[in-house]
């Protein structure tokens, strides 16, 4: 190869958009075997840079209870992330703030099914307020709105 060819090849190299591969962040999540908008949440996870395990079960109200989500704070899946439980259809904005800050707390959730939050259809109509889960059993204060 001449030299011309070689710094030819050089600056198309150099010219190609260079991703860096960050290595993915692993989550577990627990979901109803029937839910699709559960799959649409995983769906968005990976889509976000996260290496999602799905495990289907019939326990979620359990699981959540486990880690200390209280009933009116549940979403409709439950997962891990890194030593926090990220109950519900959490946005990854607020996923990454909890991952960046790591506050002394349980994890978060974003409660029920909330229509335009992520893997759920329709519009969202209003912000969303994201919950922080104590590890003391106290009721959950605010950690974002988004």
């Amino acid at each position: 190869m001449t030299l011309t060819r070689r710094a030819a090849l050089i600056g198309i190299l150099l010219a190609v958009p260079f991703r860096a591969s960050a290595a993915s962040i692993p989550v577990t999540l627990y979901k109803n075997p029937q839910c699709s908008c559960c799959e649409g949440y995983v769906a968005y996870l990976k889509e976000n840079g996260f290496a999602v395990e799905s495990k289907p079960t019939n326990d979620l109200a359990e699981i959540s209870r486990k880690a200390g989500v209280p009933e009116q704070f549940q979403g409709c899946h439950t997962a891990f992330i890194e030593g926090y439980v990220v109950d519900g259809h959490v946005p990854v904005e607020a996923i990454r703030k909890l991952l960046a800050e790591r506050p002394a707390i349980a994890g978060i959730t974003l409660p029920g099914m909330p229509m335009g939050s992520p893997g759920m259809a329709g519009t969202k109509t209003e912000p969303f307020v994201i919950y922080a889960v104590s590890k003391d059993g106290a009721t959950p204060t605010v950690f974002a709105t988004l």
